[in-house]
């Protein structure tokens, strides 16, 4: 009898110990099964909602991307002292693309995320200079010297580019175009990816080529 007790209480003792296992093991599984939602409900992803976001502009007022609601827009990241930037703003490549597309209606926003000190940033002052010089024409010209929204999206290199289409979703992320190189003489032989996406989407089609690995610069985040 005494034996059959000791018996009964360690089975007892097993089978507390497998729920406390199996209930351990759910409770991990479900943590991380929300930490990966969690994580993945704010990654920039093509085919997913553009992460929302408001920064300042070079006359000192704040603007959102929800204030374009309805329009196609490019984020441009940028730094004027890179030299992949340079190739495409001194040809005039870049700027070609803004005016280009802004005469369809599409919002062209440059963001830059270097940090102060860092090379790219400048007073708001500076940054105009540079743009009147460079006649370069986007709708806005972003300030995140935090580099927030630059990790929001995923941003790396100068040029990274995205393409939002009028129902807010993102539908190209990555390089201009498939020639890495600083060589302006590349330009004319490359296949431009944004503009490639841009009229595909603008004339109602899927767009091919939805991401690349973006080349460039690296971006000047805070340290």
């Amino acid at each position: 009898m005494h034996l059959v007790r000791i018996g009964l209480a360690a089975l007892s003792v097993i089978t507390l110990s497998s729920q406390f296992s199996l209930s351990a093991g759910a409770k991990e599984v479900s943590q991380k099964v929300a930490e990966s939602s969690t994580t993945s409900s704010v990654e920039a992803g093509v085919g997913k909602k553009a992460p929302a976001f408001t920064l300042p502009n070079t006359q000192g007022k704040n603007e959102s991307l929800s204030d374009y609601d309805g329009k196609f827009v490019v984020l441009e990241w940028v730094n004027f002292g890179c030299p992949f930037v340079r190739k495409h703003y001194d040809s005039n490549n870049m700027q070609k693309l803004q005016d280009a597309y802004a005469k369809k209606g599409v919002i062209w926003l440059s963001i830059c995320s270097s940090a102060e000190g860092r090379q790219g940033n400048m007073p708001a002052a500076e940054i105009n200079k540079n743009l009147k010089e460079k006649n370069a024409h986007p709708t806005s010209y972003l300030i995140d010297s935090s580099g927030k929204v630059g990790k929001l999206y995923g941003a790396k290199a100068t040029p990274h580019m995205y393409v939002i289409d009028p129902k807010g979703t993102l539908i190209y992320k990555g390089a201009i175009d498939d020639k890495a190189s600083v060589d302006q003489a590349d330009i004319n032989s490359a296949k431009n990816h944004v503009k490639a996406a841009l009229d595909e989407a603008m004339s109602g089609r899927k767009v091919n080529t939805a991401s690349t690995k973006a080349y460039g610069c690296s971006i000047k985040y805070q340290q």
